[in-house]
């Protein structure tokens, strides 16, 4: 009797359950019982057994496996076994791995990332998607994926979370230069969401940040350091300045004549230049580095002359003052509270000082200045307060 050909439908695919369930003509797609689907083709090549995966359900359609399976059938009819003429054929393509794509993804948009955190994360994806970087990244389907992410899922949720997101990206970037077809398997909804349960949200967490009555006694204790890391982290401290905008500062950032540190928009998370006026104390320790102010080095370099300190120097020195509970960007936080507790002050010029976009656009679009004599007032204020 001759063989059913094209039982599958296109709308059962989805509710089909664990087993091998065939198509006709040895196309089975398989079910496993994690609910993971994928196409095998099962021929009878020359006398000997062979299985063919090609793909999973998510990349390959019942149409192209269809396609595939017609394909293989014509090269058997002819002498030849499908999967040496596909190996040979797809060597280059398959030689793409998913770490390839990874590698040319971060480069295309590292220059576009001005947070060092962010950029270490996207670099420690070969260690955390080490299961699937060396495959063909036209091969990765929802079990891959699945191992990747399954045993950090519950344990270590954040972090399982933005894995999963990044490799969502770099399947879609991927998919895009033709390199696998299909959907992604890589998506929540309807489909991790699926296999996967949902993580369980807290409250959200801020920066740990120390109450400004005590910020004056901290920063008498900070101020005997005389590491590299301490003089950064006093700096961050008076002018309110993020991680990344300390350790990044160059000296041609920096006017001492005219007591003004601008940071240039790239530099910025808002994208927009953003003018520091320096207080008395802050001038006072900058004129006390040793190094040449007139180049256009780090004013704070690490261990190479020639590169910043690590962006995590000045938690260091918060950890060895046994003050890790609180985090470096808190003391923004401190500034904020002091400022607004303390001083008379419009809201918009406490938030300038920490380079907030305050208001609508239309707003922004309008106000020109950057009320830089009265945040000089309000950091020579605050100055005051810490060394005080």
């Amino acid at each position: 009797m001759a063989q059913l050909v094209d039982r599958l439908k296109p709308l059962q695919l989805r509710a089909l359950k664990p087993g091998m369930h065939a198509d006709g003509k040895g196309l089975y797609l398989s079910v496993s019982g994690s609910g993971a689907k994928s196409w095998r083709l099962i021929l009878n090549i020359k006398g000997r057994r062979r299985e063919i995966g090609l793909g999973s359900l998510s990349a390959v359609s019942l149409s192209e496996a269809r396609s595939k399976r017609d394909e293989a059938l014509k090269l058997r009819q002819n002498g030849f076994d499908p999967l040496e003429i596909w190996r040979a054929h797809g060597a280059n393509e398959r030689a793409i791995t998913f770490g390839s794509v990874a590698k040319d993804f971060i480069a295309l948009r590292e220059p576009t990332w001005k947070n060092e955190k962010h950029r270490c994360q996207w670099k420690s994806l070969e260690t955390q998607a080490s299961l699937i970087w060396n495959k063909p990244v036209q091969d990765i389907d929802v079990n891959d994926v699945l191992e990747v992410l399954q045993p950090i899922w519950t344990t270590k949720s954040e972090t399982a979370s933005r894995i999963r997101g990044r490799i969502e990206q770099i399947l879609s970037a991927a998919k895009a230069r033709k390199l696998r077809s299909g959907e992604n398997p890589a998506v929540w909804k309807g489909n991790l969401d699926q296999l996967l349960p949902r993580r369980r949200k807290g409250p959200h967490r801020h920066h740990p940040a120390m109450p400004y009555a005590e910020a004056p006694a901290f920063y008498s204790r900070l101020a005997r350091l005389d590491s590299s890391s301490a003089k950064a982290l006093r700096f961050s401290v008076l002018t309110a300045a993020r991680t990344a905008e300390t350790i990044g500062a160059t000296w041609n950032e920096i006017d001492l004549n005219k007591r003004l540190w601008t940071i240039p928009a790239e530099r910025m998370k808002a994208g927009k230049e953003h003018r520091v006026p320096l207080s008395e104390a802050v001038v006072e320790l900058l004129n006390a580095l040793e190094c040449d102010k007139n180049s256009g080095s780090f004013v704070f370099a690490g261990a190479n002359p020639c590169a910043p300190l690590s962006n995590m120097a000045m938690a260091m020195v918060l950890r060895r003052m046994e003050l890790q509970h609180f985090t470096v960007h808190g003391f923004r936080s401190t500034f904020r509270d002091w400022a607004g507790d303390e001083k008379d002050l419009p809201r918009e010029i406490i938030e300038q000082a920490l380079a907030h976009a305050v208001g609508s656009e239309v707003e922004r679009a309008y106000r020109r200045g950057d009320a830089l004599e009265k945040r000089r007032k309000l950091m020579e204020e605050w100055s005051a307060y810490l060394c005080g």
